[in-house]
């Protein structure tokens, strides 16, 4: 009796686990990053290329103010212990739809500090104003220890948390790897 009811605990543990490594490779392939060491600087680029769904359309075109959040971490990898932080990021992507002049207002803030404006009617602007940054400098590469193991992680939720980027979550998380040449 106990051997049947371990078995089907072996069971449900195993098939919890395979949708956990589903999710975990349907998040890597949607959140594609490029961390690139140029100029002294980590330059992290990123895109959420399933992160403009019709719930997060709906609810921009409702008016509804309509954030992308994204925390990226520098780490370095370490092997005996938690990986250390060596530098932080907060951006917010958001954008504010007026239905009687059909313009979006777009605002994208780094670390609480306004960065940059725009106002556009193309969707297509929007899609990519909110869903990609390029080139974002994360931190100076004098804090990197040469011929180490670092990636960046990226972890990326919308709001209003009605809508969702996958269909089904409200929050994904990426990560990439890479080696400090100097």
């Amino acid at each position: 009796m106990s051997r049947v009811r371990t078995n089907k605990w072996l069971c449900v543990w195993c098939a919890a686990l395979m949708c956990a490594a589903a999710a975990i490779v349907q998040a890597a392939q949607t959140l594609r990053i490029v961390p690139i060491v140029h100029d002294n600087q980590v330059l992290v680029s990123f895109e959420v290329a399933d992160g403009y769904t019709s719930d997060v359309r709906d609810a921009i075109a409702s008016g509804l103010r309509t954030t992308f959040s994204y925390d990226v971490e520098l780490r370095m990898i370490a092997r005996m212990w938690v990986d250390p932080v060596v530098a932080t990021a907060v951006i917010s992507t958001s954008d504010r739809y007026d239905n009687l002049t059909r313009q979006h207002t777009l605002t994208r803030t780094v670390d609480g500090r306004e960065q940059d404006k725009l106002t556009t009617e193309s969707e297509a602007i929007v899609r990519q104003w909110l869903t990609a940054l390029d080139k974002l400098p994360v931190c100076r590469t004098t804090k990197l220890d040469p011929n180490r193991d670092y990636y960046v992680q990226v972890s990326a939720r919308v709001q209003p948390y009605h809508t969702s980027m996958l269909g089904w979550t409200s929050a994904i998380v990426g990560r990439s790897p890479f080696t400090f040449i100097p």
